[in-house]
C-alpha cells in the first residue's frame, strides 16, 4: 500500500493496525515507533536546548546580569568539579 502523506500513514495505522500511536511531548507530531520519536526529539528538540545553552554562555561582558544567571553560573562552575 502506497500512501500519499505522513498523516495518512499515521491514520492507517491508527485505524487499521489498531497501533498505539507514539506522540512528542514537545511539538505534538505522531509516530509509529518509540524510536522515531527518540530520534525526532534529539534532533529537533535538542539542538534547540544545546542552541539556547550555547547562547547564555556567550552573553557580553557589559550585560548586567540577573539573579538567575549568577546562580546558573555558580552551578555550572562547582557540578564540573563533581
Amino acid at each position: 500500500m502506497k500512501l500519499t502523506s505522513y498523516d495518512d500513514l499515521i491514520k492507517h495505522v491508527r485505524h487499521e493496525h489498531h497501533h498505539e500511536i507514539v506522540k512528542c511531548g514537545e511539538c505534538g507530531k505522531e509516530f509509529i515507533h518509540e524510536k522515531d520519536r527518540l530520534h525526532h526529539s534529539r534532533e529537533e528538540h535538542q539542538k534547540k536546548m544545546e542552541g539556547r545553552i550555547h547562547k547564555s554562555d556567550h552573553k557580553h561582558e557589559n550585560e548586567s546580569t540577573s539573579p538567575q544567571d549568577e546562580v546558573d553560573a555558580h552551578m555550572r562552575k562547582f557540578s564540573d568539579n563533581l
